[in-house]
C-alpha cells in the first residue's frame, strides 16, 4: 500500500533517511530509486517529484553528512583540553559516528565518484575542502598555543588526519567490519600525535 501524501520537506527527509539506511544495511552499490521507494512505501514516480535523480539524492545526503561533520568541528572542546587534545576529540567523535553508521560518509563519496558526475564530484570536493579548512584552523590554533611543532604545515596536517581516517575506514569496511575501528583509531592517533606534537 502506497504511503499517504506528505509535505515536501517531510517527504524529502524520509527519502534521505531511507537512502542512509539502505547504504548502512546493504552498501552504496545497492542504492537504487526503486529500493528507496520501497523503503519509504511510495512509488518511484513520487521519488522523482522530490528529486530529479539518484545523483540528487546523494547530493542532499552528502550535504547532511558534511553539515554534521562541520558542526562537530565547531563544537566546544572539553574543559581544560589542550588544542591538540581538542583536535583528537573531534577526530575521535568522527570515527565514532563513522562506526555507528558503518562508514556511510565514505561509502557515499565512493558511490558519487563511481557515477562520474562532474557537478556532483565538485560538490563533494567543496564539502571536503570546507572540512579540511576547519581542521587546518584547529591546527593553526594548536601551533599558536605551542601544542604542536613550530612551523607545522597545517594544511598538510589536516589532510594527513583526513587521509588516515579514510584509509582506516576503507580497511575496516573491506574486512567486513571485523575489528573495533575506534580501538584502531586510538593506535593511529598515537602515531599521528608523535609526528605533530611539540618536541
Amino acid at each position: 500500500m502506497v504511503g499517504k501524501r506528505k509535505s515536501t520537506t517531510v517527504r524529502k527527509q524520509q527519502i534521505i533517511e531511507a537512502a542512509r539506511k539502505l547504504i548502512i544495511k546493504k552498501g552504496s552499490e545497492h542504492l537504487t530509486v526503486r529500493r528507496i521507494a520501497k523503503e519509504v512505501n511510495i512509488t518511484e514516480a513520487a521519488i522523482y517529484r522530490h528529486f530529479k535523480s539518484k545523483s540528487q539524492i546523494l547530493s542532499f545526503l552528502m550535504t547532511h553528512i558534511s553539515e554534521s561533520m562541520l558542526r562537530e568541528i565547531d563544537r566546544k572542546p572539553s574543559e581544560g583540553s589542550s588544542s591538540l587534545e581538542a583536535i583528537e576529540e573531534v577526530l575521535r567523535h568522527h570515527v565514532s559516528e563513522i562506526e555507528q553508521k558503518r562508514g556511510m560518509s565514505f561509502q557515499v563519496i565512493a558511490e558519487i565518484l563511481s557515477l562520474g558526475n562532474k557537478k556532483l564530484n565538485a560538490e563533494v570536493y567543496e564539502s571536503i575542502n570546507r572540512y579540511l579548512d576547519r581542521l587546518s584552523a584547529l591546527f593553526s590554533a594548536a601551533e599558536k598555543s605551542g601544542d604542536v611543532r613550530k612551523n607545522l604545515d597545517v594544511d598538510a596536517s589536516a589532510l594527513l588526519c583526513f587521509g588516515a581516517i579514510q584509509g582506516l575506514v576503507n580497511v575496516w569496511a573491506l574486512s567486513n567490519y571485523r575489528f573495533d575501528v575506534t580501538e584502531k583509531y586510538a593506535s593511529l592517533w598515537n602515531v599521528l600525535r608523535l609526528a605533530l606534537a611539540k618536541r
